[in-house]
């Protein structure tokens, strides 16, 4: 797409695209899918997008139970934002209940178990990726997992709960569960996090997802914008989500895009993570966590490689499928791309408000 194009006439085709998705009750993506569809309205002026948002959020929640496995990833901050904003009584007690029972889970280390049998995720890898004997066998039965994407899930959700009132303690919860993940899931070679974790085997599967950065360092970022400033752990929090920015500064290719393992490049291109990252380096300074004179060269890049990635029609190309997860690191270079999915939409609404944002504090 011309950079040059009109940024409301790209928005509005990226965000009609986006409405177009068939999203469930819950999947992977919907939260940042959702995020974006509330951007595009303030981006556009157009209350389209967060009426479509508040409706079906109205809608789950009247018929909200029984729960579902998949509602760890059901958009709770994003509902929040739509309780802040309309005060519908319903909605909000929707929120609050769904919170209660995803605090319930099993906890490792104060982090939630994503699956109690991680066979929801695991699959034979793509690619003609060949699997040891001791991983063939694993993978008939791995057990429980904790996963990096959930770091968008349950904490941002948590801390914006506590900024509407619903207590302090769900404040002190996302501070646990976001520094839980760091704990399982860092990697201290290159500094990224790994996908995910199986309690059967005590390690870690696959460092340097790109997206999966992209999950964590919003998660780590929405968990500081909407606590107190003086909530205990928000310093810590900040200061992790500074130095996982700044080890993907370090990995950013000079087109502004990365590789689907930021530090493999054999892994290929992958396009969501520049639209993940130029959100989280663009909001990063927004709220004060990031210094502008560090980051915005960063930003611009990222955002400037999420435009060249973008087609005329406002589909973000060369963004991969649903990983799922495999416990072969080659797996991940092989993950079909150009899927026109909530993960890649979302995240350029998403990176479009926030260097609005940006740009409206430089004036």
């Amino acid at each position: 797409m011309d950079q040059h194009h009109d940024p409301h006439d790209m928005a509005r085709g990226i965000a009609d695209r986006l409405l177009e998705h068939q999203f469930q009750c819950w999947f992977y993506g919907d939260s940042i899918g959702f995020e974006g569809l509330i951007a595009a309205s303030d981006l556009l002026g157009d209350p389209t997008y967060r009426s479509f948002s508040h409706g079906f959020f109205r809608a789950w929640a009247t018929r909200r139970q029984p729960y579902q496995p998949d509602d760890n990833t059901a958009p709770g901050h994003v509902m929040c934002a739509v309780v802040g904003e309309t005060g519908d009584a319903v909605l909000r007690a929707g929120v609050i209940d769904l919170a209660k029972h995803l605090l319930a889970r099993r906890k490792i280390d104060g982090v939630s178990v994503t699956f109690e049998d991680t066979l929801r995720s695991l699959r034979e890898p793509y690619g003609d990726v060949r699997m040891t004997s001791e991983e063939a066998v694993l993978l008939g039965d791995p057990g429980a997992g904790i996963y990096l994407d959930c770091m968008h899930f349950d904490p941002p959700f948590f801390a914006h709960l506590s900024e509407l009132g619903a207590g302090t303690e769900w404040a002190d919860a996302a501070v646990r569960e976001i520094l839980g993940y760091r704990s399982l899931l860092l990697d201290p070679e290159t500094g990224l996090y790994c996908h995910f974790w199986l309690e059967k085997t005590g390690r870690v599967y696959t460092r340097g997802w790109g997206r999966g950065q992209g999950w964590a360092l919003l998660g780590l970022l929405d968990v500081v914008a909407h606590l107190r400033t003086d909530a205990a752990g928000r310093s810590d929090v900040a200061e992790e989500a500074l130095r996982l920015a700044r080890r993907m500064v370090d990995y950013q290719l000079a087109d502004g895009n990365w590789h689907a393992l930021v530090h493999e490049p054999r892994s290929g291109p992958e396009a969501s993570t520049a639209a993940f990252m130029a959100t989280a380096f663009y909001r990063g300074i927004a709220i004060g966590v990031f210094d502008p004179r560090e980051f915005r060269e960063a930003a611009d890049k990222a955002y400037a490689a999420m435009i060249g990635n973008l087609d005329a029609d406002g589909n973000l190309m060369g963004v991969t499928a649903a990983v799922y997860s495999a416990l072969v690191e080659e797996h991940y270079w092989y993950v079909p791309t150009n899927q026109i999915v909530p993960w890649g939409q979302g995240p350029a609404l998403t990176a479009m408000a926030a260097r609005k944002n940006v740009l409206q504090l430089d004036d």
